[in-house]
């Protein structure tokens, strides 16, 4: 179904693709993110979506960036509404994991790097740089953010690409990575403010 032909200004003709490109990943899988594709679902041309993203890897890139952007935002506000020692560190791993597995991240960051897009992951990498930098302001904090969201990406990754077929085979229920997951970095972040001072945690 496109969506009717109206005057939109560039801001808003870009959101328009990256949404109609996300749900082309989520319903067909990296392979089919095409500027022909993501136009004809818009009711663009080919020309107009060239104008906005270069080639099909500027639009990857750029989908990537939005898919990032989107998750992180979203667990910024979960971030801020609670209080260190009250945050829901599941809620945040259940996040990230959606966002690689049923969000598509997972499948079109290794799509974009098998198929010569070195960057691929830099999008995702830069939304969790500036989410973690306004989170998180003191050094040594920064440090264990950073440290915990590269375990986390990294399993939110493999679980994406197979953890279905590793959990069946293991005997292990599917969402045990992400209860691994959770309890590594709340382990991570108590042992943190037990060296701060007893700050509370989860």
């Amino acid at each position: 179904m496109s969506i009717a032909k109206k005057r939109l200004s560039p801001e808003e003709s870009r959101s328009v693709a990256l949404e109609a490109a996300r749900l082309i990943l989520i319903e067909m899988g990296p392979q089919a993110v095409t500027l022909k594709a993501v136009a004809s679902r818009i009711d663009r041309t080919h020309a107009n979506l060239l104008h906005h993203f270069g080639s099909a890897a500027g639009l990857q890139k750029a989908l990537a960036a939005y898919l990032a952007e989107t998750v992180c935002d979203t667990i910024a506000a979960k971030m801020t509404s609670s209080p260190p020692g009250e945050r829901n560190v599941r809620e945040i791993v259940d996040l990230a994991f959606d966002a690689f597995d049923s969000g598509g991240a997972g499948a079109l960051a290794t799509w974009m790097a098998a198929t010569g897009n070195e960057d691929a992951l830099d999008p995702i990498l830069d939304a969790i740089h500036r989410l973690i930098d306004g989170m998180a302001p003191d050094a040594h904090e920064k440090r264990l953010m950073h440290e915990d969201t590269l375990a986390l990406v990294l399993m939110a990754m493999g679980d994406a690409q197979l953890g279905g077929p590793m959990a069946e085979a293991l005997g292990l229920p599917r969402d045990t990575a992400r209860t691994l997951a959770t309890e590594l970095i709340t382990g991570r972040i108590a042992a943190f403010w037990a060296e701060q001072g007893g700050k509370p945690v989860q």
